[in-house]
Protein backbone atom coordinates (compact mmCIF):
# COMPACT_ATOMS: atom_id res chain seq x y z
CA UNK A 1 0.00 0.00 0.00
CA UNK A 2 1.46 3.59 -0.66
CA UNK A 3 0.34 6.06 1.83
CA UNK A 4 0.94 9.51 2.61
CA UNK A 5 3.45 10.54 4.99
CA UNK A 6 2.80 11.60 8.25
CA UNK A 7 -0.88 9.40 8.53
CA UNK A 8 -3.55 11.82 8.03
CA UNK A 9 -6.17 9.75 10.14
CA UNK A 10 -9.20 8.65 9.15
CA UNK A 11 -10.34 9.36 5.69
CA UNK A 12 -13.86 11.33 4.15
CA UNK A 13 -13.94 9.17 1.59
CA UNK A 14 -12.85 5.62 0.51
CA UNK A 15 -13.39 4.33 -3.17
CA UNK A 16 -13.15 0.79 -3.56
CA UNK A 17 -13.53 -1.80 -5.94
CA UNK A 18 -11.87 -0.70 -8.92
CA UNK A 19 -9.51 -0.39 -11.63
CA UNK A 20 -6.92 2.85 -10.61
CA UNK A 21 -3.55 3.67 -12.85
CA UNK A 22 -2.92 6.43 -10.49
CA UNK A 23 0.08 7.85 -13.36
CA UNK A 24 3.55 8.60 -13.26
CA UNK A 25 6.10 10.08 -10.41
CA UNK A 26 7.98 12.04 -12.73
CA UNK A 27 6.47 13.45 -15.56
CA UNK A 28 8.15 13.02 -19.01
CA UNK A 29 9.70 10.06 -18.21
CA UNK A 30 7.86 7.00 -19.88
CA UNK A 31 7.51 9.81 -22.81
CA UNK A 32 10.90 9.39 -23.38
CA UNK A 33 11.08 5.61 -23.93
CA UNK A 34 12.69 4.37 -20.37
CA UNK A 35 11.38 1.52 -18.94
CA UNK A 36 8.73 2.46 -15.67
CA UNK A 37 7.07 -0.20 -13.47
CA UNK A 38 4.19 2.26 -12.49
CA UNK A 39 2.54 1.79 -16.09
CA UNK A 40 1.68 -1.76 -15.30
CA UNK A 41 0.33 -1.07 -12.03
CA UNK A 42 -3.64 -0.98 -10.94
CA UNK A 43 -4.65 -0.26 -7.42
CA UNK A 44 -8.25 -1.18 -6.38
CA UNK A 45 -9.06 1.37 -4.21
CA UNK A 46 -7.77 4.83 -3.30
CA UNK A 47 -8.32 7.11 0.14
CA UNK A 48 -9.29 10.80 0.44
CA UNK A 49 -9.20 12.82 3.30
CA UNK A 50 -9.35 16.99 2.92
CA UNK A 51 -9.69 16.56 -0.60
CA UNK A 52 -6.13 15.12 -1.00
CA UNK A 53 -5.36 11.20 -1.82
CA UNK A 54 -4.10 9.75 1.31
CA UNK A 55 -3.63 6.06 0.19
CA UNK A 56 -3.63 3.48 -2.66
CA UNK A 57 -3.79 -0.14 -2.37
CA UNK A 58 -6.23 -3.05 -2.25
CA UNK A 59 -9.89 -2.92 -1.14
CA UNK A 60 -9.26 -4.60 2.24
CA UNK A 61 -6.16 -2.46 2.97
CA UNK A 62 -8.30 0.94 1.86
CA UNK A 63 -11.13 -0.18 4.04
CA UNK A 64 -8.89 -0.93 7.11
CA UNK A 65 -8.13 3.05 7.20
CA UNK A 66 -11.74 3.67 7.17
CA UNK A 67 -13.89 4.99 9.52
CA UNK A 68 -17.83 4.92 10.79
CA UNK A 69 -18.61 8.51 9.41
CA UNK A 70 -16.59 7.65 5.90
CA UNK A 71 -17.93 7.64 2.71
CA UNK A 72 -17.20 4.51 1.02
CA UNK A 73 -17.72 4.70 -3.72
CA UNK A 74 -18.10 1.53 -4.84
CA UNK A 75 -16.01 2.19 -8.02
CA UNK A 76 -17.84 -1.12 -10.14
CA UNK A 77 -14.96 -2.37 -11.43
CA UNK A 78 -14.37 0.53 -13.87
CA UNK A 79 -11.62 2.34 -14.43
CA UNK A 80 -10.25 5.21 -12.63
CA UNK A 81 -7.21 7.70 -14.30
CA UNK A 82 -6.00 11.06 -12.64
CA UNK A 83 -8.73 13.87 -13.62
CA UNK A 84 -7.56 15.65 -17.29
CA UNK A 85 -6.46 18.62 -17.65
CA UNK A 86 -6.70 20.52 -21.24
CA UNK A 87 -3.22 22.50 -21.86
CA UNK A 88 -4.34 24.78 -24.27
CA UNK A 89 -8.22 25.25 -24.14
CA UNK A 90 -10.16 28.83 -24.99
CA UNK A 91 -12.53 28.33 -21.93
CA UNK A 92 -13.34 31.80 -20.61
CA UNK A 93 -13.80 33.31 -24.13
CA UNK A 94 -16.11 29.86 -25.01
CA UNK A 95 -17.95 30.04 -21.57
CA UNK A 96 -20.33 33.56 -22.27
CA UNK A 97 -22.10 31.76 -25.43
CA UNK A 98 -21.81 27.73 -24.29
CA UNK A 99 -25.62 27.54 -24.07
CA UNK A 100 -26.49 29.58 -26.99
CA UNK A 101 -24.43 27.47 -29.26
CA UNK A 102 -24.42 24.25 -31.06
CA UNK A 103 -21.95 21.68 -30.21
CA UNK A 104 -20.79 18.85 -32.97
CA UNK A 105 -18.39 17.64 -30.92
CA UNK A 106 -18.42 13.58 -31.89
CA UNK A 107 -20.67 13.89 -34.76
CA UNK A 108 -20.12 11.55 -37.60
CA UNK A 109 -23.16 12.16 -40.51
CA UNK A 110 -24.09 15.92 -41.66
CA UNK A 111 -27.28 14.66 -41.11
CA UNK A 112 -26.78 14.52 -37.29
CA UNK A 113 -25.70 18.18 -37.30
CA UNK A 114 -28.87 19.09 -39.15
CA UNK A 115 -30.98 17.54 -37.10
CA UNK A 116 -29.84 19.55 -34.43
CA UNK A 117 -30.30 22.56 -35.89
CA UNK A 118 -34.02 22.12 -36.65
CA UNK A 119 -34.32 20.38 -32.94
CA UNK A 120 -33.00 23.83 -31.85
CA UNK A 121 -35.44 26.08 -34.25
CA UNK A 122 -38.20 24.03 -32.88
CA UNK A 123 -37.77 26.03 -29.10
CA UNK A 124 -35.92 29.03 -30.07
CA UNK A 125 -38.23 32.21 -30.20
CA UNK A 126 -38.96 33.92 -33.88
CA UNK A 127 -35.53 36.01 -34.48
CA UNK A 128 -33.14 33.92 -32.32
CA UNK A 129 -29.95 32.76 -33.78
CA UNK A 130 -29.10 29.02 -34.18
CA UNK A 131 -25.04 28.72 -34.19
CA UNK A 132 -22.42 25.89 -34.39
CA UNK A 133 -19.18 28.35 -33.86
CA UNK A 134 -15.98 26.41 -34.55
CA UNK A 135 -14.79 22.70 -32.93
CA UNK A 136 -16.39 20.72 -35.68
CA UNK A 137 -15.03 20.64 -39.28
CA UNK A 138 -16.58 18.61 -42.20
CA UNK A 139 -13.98 15.94 -42.02
CA UNK A 140 -15.34 14.51 -39.18
CA UNK A 141 -18.63 13.60 -41.26
CA UNK A 142 -18.85 10.66 -43.29
CA UNK A 143 -20.19 13.15 -45.74
CA UNK A 144 -16.70 14.86 -45.49
CA UNK A 145 -18.46 18.48 -46.48
CA UNK A 146 -20.17 21.13 -44.36
CA UNK A 147 -23.58 21.52 -45.02
CA UNK A 148 -24.82 23.77 -47.88
CA UNK A 149 -27.10 27.46 -47.60
CA UNK A 150 -29.95 25.34 -49.09
CA UNK A 151 -29.89 22.29 -46.05
CA UNK A 152 -29.86 24.82 -43.56
CA UNK A 153 -33.21 26.66 -45.25
CA UNK A 154 -34.81 23.35 -45.39
CA UNK A 155 -34.52 22.60 -41.12
CA UNK A 156 -34.46 26.57 -40.55
CA UNK A 157 -36.66 28.96 -43.05
CA UNK A 158 -37.60 31.66 -40.46
CA UNK A 159 -34.31 31.82 -38.08
CA UNK A 160 -30.96 33.12 -39.03
CA UNK A 161 -28.44 30.36 -38.86
CA UNK A 162 -24.46 30.68 -38.82
CA UNK A 163 -22.31 27.77 -38.75
CA UNK A 164 -18.64 28.10 -38.98
CA UNK A 165 -16.29 25.40 -39.32
CA UNK A 166 -12.56 25.93 -37.24
CA UNK A 167 -11.20 28.62 -38.68
CA UNK A 168 -11.79 27.85 -42.35
CA UNK A 169 -15.21 29.00 -43.44
CA UNK A 170 -19.12 29.42 -42.00
CA UNK A 171 -22.12 28.79 -43.57
CA UNK A 172 -25.09 31.07 -42.99
CA UNK A 173 -29.09 30.15 -44.45
CA UNK A 174 -30.98 33.04 -46.34
CA UNK A 175 -32.59 33.96 -42.95
CA UNK A 176 -29.08 34.88 -41.46
CA UNK A 177 -27.61 36.54 -44.99
CA UNK A 178 -30.89 38.75 -45.08
CA UNK A 179 -30.67 39.91 -41.67
CA UNK A 180 -26.86 40.72 -42.24
CA UNK A 181 -27.23 42.44 -45.56
CA UNK A 182 -24.34 40.13 -46.86
CA UNK A 183 -25.04 40.80 -50.03
CA UNK A 184 -24.13 44.86 -49.70
CA UNK A 185 -21.41 43.75 -48.00
CA UNK A 186 -17.72 45.82 -48.84
CA UNK A 187 -14.34 46.79 -47.57
CA UNK A 188 -13.23 42.73 -46.75
CA UNK A 189 -10.38 41.00 -48.49
CA UNK A 190 -11.57 39.58 -52.07
CA UNK A 191 -12.85 35.96 -51.60
CA UNK A 192 -14.02 36.37 -47.94
CA UNK A 193 -18.12 36.47 -49.34
CA UNK A 194 -18.16 34.08 -51.82
CA UNK A 195 -20.53 34.86 -54.59
CA UNK A 196 -22.08 33.14 -57.85
CA UNK A 197 -20.07 33.60 -60.80
CA UNK A 198 -23.33 34.10 -62.72
CA UNK A 199 -25.50 36.00 -60.73
CA UNK A 200 -22.96 37.73 -58.14
CA UNK A 201 -25.21 37.13 -55.87
CA UNK A 202 -23.75 35.60 -52.09
CA UNK A 203 -23.76 31.68 -51.79
CA UNK A 204 -23.94 31.79 -48.36
CA UNK A 205 -20.29 30.94 -47.66
CA UNK A 206 -17.75 33.75 -46.03
CA UNK A 207 -14.30 33.27 -44.93
CA UNK A 208 -11.47 35.30 -42.91
CA UNK A 209 -11.55 36.35 -39.49
CA UNK A 210 -12.69 39.22 -40.38
CA UNK A 211 -16.21 38.44 -41.87
CA UNK A 212 -16.40 36.08 -39.13
CA UNK A 213 -16.18 38.43 -36.49
CA UNK A 214 -18.78 40.72 -38.19
CA UNK A 215 -21.31 37.71 -38.10
CA UNK A 216 -20.78 37.15 -34.49
CA UNK A 217 -21.01 40.80 -33.64
CA UNK A 218 -24.48 40.90 -35.17
CA UNK A 219 -25.52 38.59 -33.43
CA UNK A 220 -26.94 39.74 -29.71
CA UNK A 221 -25.07 39.03 -26.77
CA UNK A 222 -25.99 37.79 -23.49
CA UNK A 223 -26.27 39.58 -20.15
CA UNK A 224 -24.08 39.34 -16.95
CA UNK A 225 -26.56 37.06 -15.60
CA UNK A 226 -27.09 34.41 -18.65
CA UNK A 227 -23.23 34.37 -19.35
CA UNK A 228 -22.43 33.43 -15.83
CA UNK A 229 -25.48 30.45 -16.55
CA UNK A 230 -23.29 29.82 -19.71
CA UNK A 231 -20.39 29.33 -18.38
CA UNK A 232 -21.69 27.17 -15.41
CA UNK A 233 -23.08 24.99 -17.80
CA UNK A 234 -19.68 24.63 -19.90
CA UNK A 235 -17.86 23.29 -17.14
CA UNK A 236 -20.52 20.40 -16.14
CA UNK A 237 -19.96 19.31 -20.14
CA UNK A 238 -16.09 19.28 -19.28
CA UNK A 239 -16.20 17.58 -15.59
CA UNK A 240 -19.07 15.41 -18.04
CA UNK A 241 -15.80 13.87 -19.93
CA UNK A 242 -13.29 13.52 -17.62
CA UNK A 243 -11.93 17.09 -17.16
CA UNK A 244 -11.17 18.69 -14.08
CA UNK A 245 -8.34 21.63 -15.19
CA UNK A 246 -7.85 23.69 -17.67
CA UNK A 247 -4.90 25.96 -19.26
CA UNK A 248 -6.56 28.69 -20.75
CA UNK A 249 -4.40 30.85 -23.07
CA UNK A 250 -6.29 34.03 -23.64
CA UNK A 251 -6.19 34.45 -27.11
CA UNK A 252 -7.90 37.14 -29.59
CA UNK A 253 -10.09 39.76 -27.74
CA UNK A 254 -9.80 38.79 -24.43
CA UNK A 255 -9.88 41.98 -22.47
CA UNK A 256 -9.76 42.31 -18.83
CA UNK A 257 -13.93 42.60 -18.51
CA UNK A 258 -14.37 39.44 -20.29
CA UNK A 259 -13.09 37.22 -17.29
CA UNK A 260 -16.10 39.05 -15.28
CA UNK A 261 -18.42 35.56 -15.63
CA UNK A 262 -15.55 33.40 -14.48
CA UNK A 263 -14.17 35.63 -11.28
CA UNK A 264 -17.90 35.89 -10.58
CA UNK A 265 -18.18 32.41 -10.57
CA UNK A 266 -15.30 31.69 -8.65
CA UNK A 267 -16.16 33.98 -5.76
CA UNK A 268 -19.03 32.35 -5.36
CA UNK A 269 -17.48 28.79 -4.84
CA UNK A 270 -18.98 28.18 -7.93
CA UNK A 271 -16.39 26.44 -10.23
CA UNK A 272 -16.02 22.69 -10.69
CA UNK A 273 -12.41 22.72 -13.12
CA UNK A 274 -9.46 23.96 -11.98
CA UNK A 275 -8.49 27.12 -13.94
CA UNK A 276 -5.30 28.48 -15.03
CA UNK A 277 -4.98 31.93 -17.18
CA UNK A 278 -2.76 33.34 -19.25
CA UNK A 279 -3.07 36.90 -21.07
CA UNK A 280 -2.86 37.92 -23.73
CA UNK A 281 -2.84 41.90 -25.45
CA UNK A 282 -6.19 42.85 -27.44
CA UNK A 283 -5.48 45.18 -29.76
CA UNK A 284 -2.66 45.38 -32.57
CA UNK A 285 -0.27 48.25 -32.10
CA UNK A 286 -0.94 48.00 -28.53
CA UNK A 287 0.63 45.14 -27.50
CA UNK A 288 3.34 46.64 -25.53
CA UNK A 289 1.29 48.88 -23.43
CA UNK A 290 -1.38 46.72 -22.80
CA UNK A 291 0.63 43.40 -21.22
CA UNK A 292 2.45 46.04 -19.50
CA UNK A 293 -0.61 46.89 -18.02
CA UNK A 294 -1.48 43.31 -17.02
CA UNK A 295 1.87 43.15 -15.41
CA UNK A 296 1.15 46.03 -13.52
CA UNK A 297 -2.39 45.28 -12.04
CA UNK A 298 -1.47 41.48 -11.94
CA UNK A 299 0.73 38.77 -9.99
CA UNK A 300 1.70 35.42 -11.52
CA UNK A 301 0.47 32.85 -8.98
CA UNK A 302 -2.05 34.97 -7.80
CA UNK A 303 -5.57 32.99 -6.80
CA UNK A 304 -6.54 29.94 -5.18
CA UNK A 305 -6.40 26.42 -5.92
CA UNK A 306 -9.41 26.62 -8.01
CA UNK A 307 -8.55 29.43 -9.98
CA UNK A 308 -4.88 31.30 -10.33
CA UNK A 309 -3.24 33.64 -13.06
CA UNK A 310 -0.18 32.11 -14.70
CA UNK A 311 1.57 34.58 -16.97
CA UNK A 312 1.14 36.21 -20.73
CA UNK A 313 0.20 34.53 -23.36
CA UNK A 314 -0.77 33.60 -25.97
CA UNK A 315 -0.81 36.25 -28.10
CA UNK A 316 2.06 38.25 -27.56
CA UNK A 317 1.92 40.35 -30.55
CA UNK A 318 -0.04 40.40 -33.24
CA UNK A 319 3.00 40.56 -35.61
CA UNK A 320 4.23 37.67 -34.05
CA UNK A 321 1.26 35.34 -34.64
CA UNK A 322 1.26 33.00 -37.27
CA UNK A 323 -2.38 31.58 -37.46
CA UNK A 324 -2.28 28.42 -38.70
CA UNK A 325 0.93 28.50 -40.67
CA UNK A 326 -0.62 28.03 -43.83
CA UNK A 327 -0.34 31.74 -45.19
CA UNK A 328 2.91 33.12 -46.02
CA UNK A 329 3.96 34.40 -42.79
CA UNK A 330 7.41 36.57 -41.53
CA UNK A 331 7.86 37.66 -37.93
CA UNK A 332 8.96 41.51 -39.25
CA UNK A 333 11.53 43.14 -37.42
CA UNK A 334 9.37 46.20 -35.76
CA UNK A 335 7.39 43.19 -34.35
CA UNK A 336 10.95 41.11 -33.23
CA UNK A 337 11.86 44.33 -31.40
CA UNK A 338 8.68 44.38 -29.30
CA UNK A 339 8.10 40.95 -28.66
CA UNK A 340 11.94 41.33 -27.05
CA UNK A 341 10.74 43.91 -25.26
CA UNK A 342 7.52 42.24 -23.80
CA UNK A 343 9.86 39.16 -22.93
CA UNK A 344 11.72 40.55 -21.21
CA UNK A 345 9.51 42.75 -19.34
CA UNK A 346 7.51 39.65 -18.85
CA UNK A 347 11.09 37.78 -17.12
CA UNK A 348 11.66 40.96 -15.06
CA UNK A 349 8.30 40.28 -13.23
CA UNK A 350 8.88 36.87 -12.90
CA UNK A 351 6.06 35.66 -15.57
CA UNK A 352 6.10 32.50 -17.17
CA UNK A 353 5.23 33.28 -20.78
CA UNK A 354 3.26 31.20 -23.33
CA UNK A 355 3.24 31.99 -27.03
CA UNK A 356 1.58 30.40 -30.16
CA UNK A 357 4.13 29.66 -32.94
CA UNK A 358 3.40 27.00 -35.88
CA UNK A 359 6.19 28.11 -38.38
CA UNK A 360 9.40 26.77 -37.29
CA UNK A 361 10.52 30.38 -39.03
CA UNK A 362 8.91 32.29 -36.41
CA UNK A 363 10.23 29.40 -33.54
CA UNK A 364 13.25 30.51 -34.69
CA UNK A 365 13.20 34.52 -34.31
CA UNK A 366 10.70 34.07 -31.60
CA UNK A 367 13.56 31.76 -29.78
CA UNK A 368 16.34 34.79 -30.58
CA UNK A 369 14.33 36.88 -28.39
CA UNK A 370 14.44 34.54 -25.46
CA UNK A 371 17.96 33.90 -25.71
CA UNK A 372 18.72 37.52 -25.53
CA UNK A 373 16.77 37.96 -22.58
CA UNK A 374 18.20 34.97 -21.15
CA UNK A 375 21.49 35.81 -21.28
CA UNK A 376 20.23 38.67 -18.64
CA UNK A 377 17.35 36.88 -17.01
CA UNK A 378 17.31 33.38 -16.97
CA UNK A 379 14.24 31.86 -18.28
CA UNK A 380 14.80 28.51 -17.15
CA UNK A 381 13.47 28.92 -14.03
CA UNK A 382 10.09 30.50 -15.73
CA UNK A 383 8.74 27.76 -17.81
CA UNK A 384 8.45 29.93 -20.75
CA UNK A 385 6.41 27.83 -23.48
CA UNK A 386 5.28 27.67 -26.97
CA UNK A 387 1.84 26.31 -28.30
CA UNK A 388 1.23 24.15 -31.35
CA UNK A 389 5.38 24.04 -32.67
CA UNK A 390 3.73 21.79 -35.18
CA UNK A 391 7.19 22.42 -37.51
CA UNK A 392 9.70 22.65 -35.17
CA UNK A 393 12.82 21.54 -36.54
CA UNK A 394 15.16 19.46 -34.47
CA UNK A 395 17.44 22.29 -33.97
CA UNK A 396 15.05 24.78 -32.60
CA UNK A 397 14.14 22.27 -30.04
CA UNK A 398 17.33 21.90 -28.88
CA UNK A 399 17.48 25.48 -28.33
CA UNK A 400 14.08 25.18 -26.71
CA UNK A 401 15.39 22.44 -24.24
CA UNK A 402 18.16 25.04 -23.65
CA UNK A 403 15.99 27.48 -21.82
CA UNK A 404 14.30 24.82 -20.32
CA UNK A 405 10.67 25.81 -21.91
CA UNK A 406 7.72 23.63 -23.25
CA UNK A 407 5.60 22.72 -25.78
CA UNK A 408 1.55 22.55 -25.61
CA UNK A 409 0.47 20.15 -28.51
CA UNK A 410 -3.13 20.02 -29.48
CA UNK A 411 -4.89 17.98 -31.72
CA UNK A 412 -6.12 20.79 -34.67
CA UNK A 413 -4.24 18.36 -37.20
CA UNK A 414 -6.96 15.94 -37.00
CA UNK A 415 -9.21 18.01 -38.96
CA UNK A 416 -7.11 20.28 -40.54
CA UNK A 417 -4.00 17.41 -41.42
CA UNK A 418 -5.08 17.31 -45.35
CA UNK A 419 -4.89 21.25 -45.98
CA UNK A 420 -1.38 21.37 -43.64
CA UNK A 421 0.09 18.60 -45.97
CA UNK A 422 -1.35 20.26 -49.25
CA UNK A 423 1.14 23.20 -48.12
CA UNK A 424 3.55 21.80 -46.12
CA UNK A 425 3.70 18.72 -48.22
CA UNK A 426 3.78 14.73 -46.98
CA UNK A 427 7.31 14.53 -45.98
CA UNK A 428 6.75 17.43 -43.54
CA UNK A 429 3.45 16.01 -42.17
CA UNK A 430 5.04 12.48 -40.98
CA UNK A 431 6.48 14.36 -37.78
CA UNK A 432 3.95 17.12 -37.30
CA UNK A 433 4.63 17.48 -34.56
CA UNK A 434 7.55 15.81 -34.08
CA UNK A 435 6.37 14.00 -29.86
CA UNK A 436 8.89 11.84 -30.03
CA UNK A 437 12.20 13.98 -30.79
CA UNK A 438 10.83 16.57 -27.87
CA UNK A 439 10.49 14.17 -25.54
CA UNK A 440 13.67 12.42 -26.44
CA UNK A 441 15.32 16.16 -26.23
CA UNK A 442 13.62 16.13 -22.39
CA UNK A 443 11.30 19.45 -23.69
CA UNK A 444 8.28 19.21 -21.04
CA UNK A 445 5.53 18.53 -23.42
CA UNK A 446 1.52 18.93 -22.45
CA UNK A 447 -1.55 18.64 -23.99
CA UNK A 448 -5.07 19.85 -25.19
CA UNK A 449 -7.42 20.54 -27.64
CA UNK A 450 -7.14 24.60 -29.07
CA UNK A 451 -10.81 23.92 -28.29
CA UNK A 452 -13.47 25.34 -29.04
CA UNK A 453 -13.31 26.88 -32.15
CA UNK A 454 -10.05 26.05 -33.32
CA UNK A 455 -11.08 22.20 -32.34
CA UNK A 456 -12.95 20.16 -30.53
CA UNK A 457 -13.36 20.45 -26.74
CA UNK A 458 -13.08 16.57 -26.41
CA UNK A 459 -10.42 15.35 -24.64
CA UNK A 460 -10.45 11.69 -26.13
CA UNK A 461 -10.24 12.76 -29.69
CA UNK A 462 -7.34 14.92 -28.80
CA UNK A 463 -6.05 11.12 -26.63
CA UNK A 464 -6.68 9.36 -29.89
CA UNK A 465 -4.75 11.47 -32.09
CA UNK A 466 -1.72 11.72 -30.03
CA UNK A 467 -1.61 8.18 -29.68
CA UNK A 468 -2.51 7.24 -33.60
CA UNK A 469 -1.64 9.92 -35.35
CA UNK A 470 -4.24 9.98 -38.02
CA UNK A 471 -6.56 12.59 -39.45
CA UNK A 472 -10.28 11.98 -39.26
CA UNK A 473 -10.14 12.13 -43.29
CA UNK A 474 -7.32 9.27 -43.46
CA UNK A 475 -5.26 11.41 -45.43
CA UNK A 476 -2.37 11.83 -42.99
CA UNK A 477 -1.02 9.78 -40.80
CA UNK A 478 1.79 10.25 -38.13
CA UNK A 479 5.77 8.34 -38.26
CA UNK A 480 5.46 5.51 -35.50
CA UNK A 481 8.01 7.68 -34.07
CA UNK A 482 6.07 10.79 -33.23
CA UNK A 483 3.13 7.86 -32.04
CA UNK A 484 2.83 7.96 -28.43
CA UNK A 485 1.53 4.95 -26.26
CA UNK A 486 -1.68 5.34 -24.02
CA UNK A 487 0.05 5.68 -21.30
CA UNK A 488 2.26 8.57 -22.83
CA UNK A 489 -0.63 10.10 -24.09
CA UNK A 490 -2.35 10.35 -21.07
CA UNK A 491 0.71 11.52 -19.17
CA UNK A 492 0.57 14.44 -21.36
CA UNK A 493 -2.85 15.15 -20.54
CA UNK A 494 -2.23 15.04 -16.84
CA UNK A 495 0.99 15.77 -15.42
CA UNK A 496 2.34 17.00 -18.32
CA UNK A 497 -0.01 20.00 -18.48
CA UNK A 498 -0.23 20.67 -14.65
CA UNK A 499 3.86 21.18 -15.45
CA UNK A 500 2.77 24.47 -17.28
CA UNK A 501 1.05 26.24 -13.67
CA UNK A 502 4.40 24.60 -11.86
CA UNK A 503 1.78 22.06 -10.16
CA UNK A 504 2.74 18.55 -11.66
CA UNK A 505 4.05 17.70 -8.25
CA UNK A 506 0.49 18.53 -6.82
CA UNK A 507 -1.68 17.69 -9.71
CA UNK A 508 -2.18 15.08 -12.55
CA UNK A 509 -1.69 11.97 -10.67
CA UNK A 510 -3.27 10.07 -8.03
CA UNK A 511 -0.38 9.14 -5.71
CA UNK A 512 -0.75 9.92 -1.91
CA UNK A 513 -0.25 14.02 -1.41
CA UNK A 514 -1.91 14.60 -4.79
CA UNK A 515 -5.18 16.74 -4.98
CA UNK A 516 -8.21 14.09 -5.38
CA UNK A 517 -8.88 14.75 -8.52
CA UNK A 518 -10.39 11.71 -10.53
CA UNK A 519 -12.07 10.15 -13.61
CA UNK A 520 -14.27 7.10 -13.19
CA UNK A 521 -14.60 5.76 -17.02
CA UNK A 522 -17.65 4.66 -19.28
CA UNK A 523 -14.82 2.38 -20.58
CA UNK A 524 -11.36 1.17 -20.17
CA UNK A 525 -8.75 3.72 -21.99
CA UNK A 526 -5.71 1.03 -22.09
CA UNK A 527 -8.00 -1.92 -23.71
CA UNK A 528 -10.85 -0.61 -25.76
CA UNK A 529 -10.16 -0.53 -29.08
CA UNK A 530 -8.66 2.44 -30.34
CA UNK A 531 -11.36 3.66 -33.23
CA UNK A 532 -13.42 3.90 -29.57
CA UNK A 533 -11.16 6.45 -27.58
CA UNK A 534 -13.10 9.25 -29.13
CA UNK A 535 -16.21 8.09 -27.85
CA UNK A 536 -15.19 7.61 -23.72
CA UNK A 537 -16.58 9.24 -21.21
CA UNK A 538 -16.63 10.22 -16.95
CA UNK A 539 -19.09 8.06 -15.03
CA UNK A 540 -17.83 9.89 -12.45
CA UNK A 541 -15.79 12.83 -12.16
CA UNK A 542 -13.94 14.05 -8.69
CA UNK A 543 -12.44 17.22 -8.30
CA UNK A 544 -10.82 18.01 -4.75
CA UNK A 545 -12.68 14.95 -3.35
CA UNK A 546 -15.75 16.11 -4.48
CA UNK A 547 -18.13 14.89 -6.91
CA UNK A 548 -18.35 17.38 -9.90
CA UNK A 549 -20.10 14.53 -12.23
CA UNK A 550 -22.17 11.78 -11.88
CA UNK A 551 -23.70 9.46 -14.47
CA UNK A 552 -24.66 6.35 -15.56
CA UNK A 553 -24.17 3.43 -12.19
CA UNK A 554 -23.10 6.61 -10.40
CA UNK A 555 -25.69 8.84 -10.83
CA UNK A 556 -27.64 9.94 -7.54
Amino acid sequence: MEHSHPATGVPDTIYVNGRIRPGSRTPGLAARGERRDEEDEAYEALAVSRGRVTALGTDREIRDLAGPRSEVVDLRGHRVIPGLIDGHMHATRAGSTWSSELHWTGMSALTDALTSVGEAVRSAPPGRWIRAVGGWHHTQFKENRPPSTAELDAVAPDHPVYVQALYDLAVLNSEAMRVLGLDSWTGLPSGTVERDPLTGRCTGVVRGLGAFNRCLAAIPGPDAAAERASTRAMFADLNAVGLTGVVDPGGFGMAPERYDPLFDLWRAGELTVRMRLYVSAVDAGHEVSQLEGWLRHAQTSFGDDMLRMVGAGEVVHFGCHDFEGLEPFSLMDEAYEDLLTISRRVAERGWPMHIHAVLDSSIDRILDAWETVHRQIPLDRLRFSLAHADTISPRNIRRLAALGAGVVTDDHQVFKAGASAACWGAEQMASVPPLGDLLEAGVQVGAGTDATRASSYSPWLSLWWLHEGRSLDGSVQRAPRHNLSRQQSLDLYTRGSAWFSFEESDRGHLRPGARADLAVLSDDYFTVPADLIPSITAQLTVVGGRTVHASGPFRA
